[in-house]
């Protein structure tokens, strides 16, 4: 028997003090030795918690250090790129939102007529059509809170009406016919959103789908509307990106692949860290590989909505139509922080199957937040000739037709902007809420008939009379919008179609709105044309 008996915890002790010495010795050597080969972060992080602390100690007045410190994110995230940024966490569900493809609330559709919260409808299937709230009452209170006459915006109706699922919140609604306030306590729940706005046959042949973003739930409810199309008979589509800002990658991903046929390569992204490079390509049979296919994009189409644009026009499998795309490249990683705040941080750049980065250049641009502007006066909205393209940002598609990096994707066949489709006094009628009334008061009158009729008959045989039109004036000047009788009686068919729509949609819902609304939307009426000469087309001519 040896003559040292240690006990387990005897032989563990120096074990554990040595290691204890060795991270210590680490984590001193490394917060204390000067970082002369990287990027000099242990000083950088001393000198802000060094003026931080001399802030708090001994600046004249109480300071409050959490906001110098929000600021600060804020301004350094600015510096790195112009998508960067920092989410507040009072901000951070309501940012969130659009993408998540729900919001947690009561579910109505409301609208703010002369400073009063109207319900325009109840959402199907949500909370407050199960209370029983109807089209047309009036919000007067909520949680006891007076909402009415107190200059409440369409932002503090919802800091009010929204909030998270299983909480109670009660209103007062002021209905018609019915005498004194009546009360409702709603239970908040989740209320879906949707990204793909419409989808319907423009003709016996031809669908259309648009998608207003890339959510949580974009690919399913895109699948979804592009079987119901081929059931009815799709020879031919149209894909509507036009003013898609764009949203989640692998969704953009995935409605790709519905168009490109196995091992097409549909987006790469390479980043600092080999973490964050990446290749996606179509993996899956798609539901529409073959027949002639449309995308229509604009300057409002960026990020997601430029990765399928950009795939599917680097393979030729669609031909693009309208004007040129945002330009957004780069691929944001959200990072959660301690403090429920969010960083939304660049990590790579995307390129499209050729090889191109489609970011716009921001470095050097002091034009980057007004870009859309400065297109606009440059020309770009009405003539292909005004935009240049340097050489070295050329680059081929499997066919070997030329396309072009360095800002935004141009499109194979351009639009220019229709000017015609504008009317000042419309435009004054819309934003002062004035057509938003009319629109609600028509269609709650006369909604048994419409519906009666039906969508066919109203889409072919109604039209918006004179009589409609004066009464829409009228309400205008009670929101201070003096009538433009010149204006009216120079874009009256403008009108007339715009009021058409907005009944519509009131009546059907984007069902009813878009086949109507379309008819303004030269991007898509020029592509309509185009699959009529597809045919006889070389790609090389656009």
């Amino acid at each position: 028997m040896s003559k040292y008996n240690n006990s387990i915890s005897q032989i563990r002790l120096p074990i554990i003090l040595a290691i204890g010495l060795a991270v210590g010795i680490f984590i001193g050597s490394a917060f204390s030795k000067p970082d002369t080969e990287g990027s000099g972060l242990s000083a950088s992080l001393q000198k802000i918690r060094e003026v931080l602390t001399l802030i708090d100690r001994n600046y004249v007045d109480e300071v409050n250090t959490e906001e110098l410190v929000e600021d600060a994110i804020v301004h350094m995230l600015q510096k790195l790129d112009p998508h960067s940024a920092y989410i507040p966490a009072k901000d951070k569900v309501l940012a969130n939102e659009d993408l998540q493809g729900n919001f947690e609330g009561i579910g109505i559709e409301f609208n703010i007529f002369k400073d009063t919260i109207v319900v325009v409808t109840p959402l199907s299937g949500g909370p407050s059509e199960a209370v029983g709230l109807q089209s047309g009452d009036r919000i007067i209170q909520v949680d006891g809170k007076t909402v009415a006459g107190v200059g409440f915006t369409n932002y503090d109706v919802q800091k009010n009406l929204k909030g998270p699922k299983g909480s109670k919140v009660k209103i007062d609604i002021l209905r018609k016919g019915a005498k004194g306030l009546l009360s409702f306590e709603i239970i908040r729940d989740k209320i879906p959103q949707y990204s793909v706005d419409a989808s319907y046959m423009i003709d016996d042949q031809t669908g259309y789908i648009k998608i207003s973003r890339f959510s949580a739930t974009t690919y399913p409810e895109f699948k979804e509307a592009l079987t119901k199309l081929k059931k009815d008979g799709m020879k031919r589509m149209v894909l509507d990106l036009q003013g898609n800002p764009g949203g989640y990658m692998n969704h953009a991903i995935q409605v790709a692949d519905e168009f490109l046929s196995d091992d097409k390569m549909v987006v790469f992204t390479k980043g600092k860290e080999v973490r964050y490079n990446s290749e996606a390509t179509a993996e899956t049979k798609g539901a529409f590989e073959k027949g002639p296919l449309m995308v229509l994009i604009n300057e409002g189409s960026a990020s997601a909505s430029e990765i399928v644009t950009g795939a599917l026009q680097d393979n030729d499998r669609a031909i693009i139509v309208g004007r040129r795309s945002f330009g957004k490249g780069l691929v944001q990683l959200p990072i959660d922080l301690s403090d429920g705040s969010e960083m939304r941080l660049t990590i790579s750049r995307y390129y499209t199957p050729s090889g191109r980065s489609i970011q716009k250049p921001y470095d050097k641009n002091d034009h980057y937040d007004d870009d859309i502007v400065q297109r606009f006066k440059h020309g770009e909205f009405f003539t292909a000739d005004s935009i240049k393209f340097a050489d070295s940002l050329k680059y081929q598609t499997t066919k070997g037709r030329t396309v072009y990096g360095g800002g935004g994707i141009m499109p194979d066949y351009f639009v220019p902007l229709d000017t015609t489709q504008n009317s000042l006094y419309l435009n004054r009628l819309f934003n002062s809420n004035a057509v938003s009334e009319y629109v609600f008061k028509y269609s709650t009158e006369h909604r048994n008939n419409l519906e009666k009729s039906g969508y066919k008959k109203y889409y072919d045989e109604f039209e918006v009379s004179d009589k409609m039109l004066n009464e829409l004036s009228a309400i205008g000047i009670t929101y201070g919008v003096k009538k433009d009788e010149e204006d009216l009686k120079r874009n009256k068919e403008l009108f007339q179609l715009h009021i058409k729509a907005q009944i519509a949609r009131r009546i059907w819902d984007n069902a009813g709105l878009y086949p109507i609304f379309n008819q303004t939307n030269e991007v898509l009426q020029q592509a309509i044309k185009l699959f009529d000469k597809t045919e006889d087309l070389d790609r090389k001519e656009f």
